[in-house]
């Protein structure tokens, strides 16, 4: 008699899920899903500024992981493929609609719930104008301060993402971080501008 199908372990490696996934293995794809939708849809609320489009982008990120797996090349890491497919996926939505404004109260509340952090009111205060102030700057440029400054990616990482070189992301946050400076000029601790939401920087980069 036939033993059942293993299901995935969740000790195998992102490229071991994905190779089993192509080769046909049912549940492989849904352990991918499980360890990296979190990260993912952080990205994809910061980087969009709106729960409802995060949550569409995620899954059309999802999906079309799903479709083009065996594209994969293991050149990047799998979390570094699944999140440029989620920045694409969010700025295709950018480009082809304008998203709808989001109460900062339900931005902040959908962000941080699972996160308390120290000092949390003012955590709160610097989270919002700060995500206030991303909606005003180009996607390409809000995209790449998301991953650098808000998601503690490294620059060559942030560029491996979006598929540009390093010097590109890094004129792309030097050009979003002039026109946010004087928007947030006010803010006292401008350490706090780049270590919002930075507790998942490090989880995000050796994913």
């Amino acid at each position: 008699m036939n033993s059942p199908p293993e299901t995935p372990s969740s000790a195998a490696t992102d490229a071991a899920l994905l190779t089993a996934h192509i080769n046909g293995d049912a549940h492989a794809f849904s352990e991918i899903v499980k360890r990296h939708r979190d990260r993912m849809w952080a990205v994809a609320l910061r980087t969009l500024g709106d729960p409802d489009e995060a949550a569409d982008a995620v899954q059309d990120a999802f999906v079309s992981a799903y479709r083009k797996a065996a594209s994969f090349r293991g050149e990047a890491a799998v979390t570094t493929w699944l999140h440029r497919i989620v920045v694409n996926a969010c700025l295709d939505r950018m480009r082809r609609k304008s998203v709808r404004p989001v109460a900062d109260d339900e931005l902040i509340e959908a962000t941080e719930r699972d996160n308390p952090l120290p000092d949390q009111t003012v955590e709160r205060e610097v989270s919002m104008e700060v995500s206030a102030a991303l909606k005003l700057l180009p996607p390409d440029q809000r995209a790449a301060l998301v991953l650098v400054d808000m998601m503690g990616y490294s620059v060559e990482d942030a560029a491996q993402v979006l598929d540009v070189p390093s010097g590109t992301v890094k004129s792309r946050c030097a050009r979003g971080r002039a026109k946010l400076a004087p928007i947030l000029s006010h803010l006292r601790n401008r350490s706090e501008l780049s270590n919002v939401s930075s507790a998942k920087g490090a989880e995000l980069r050796d994913g």
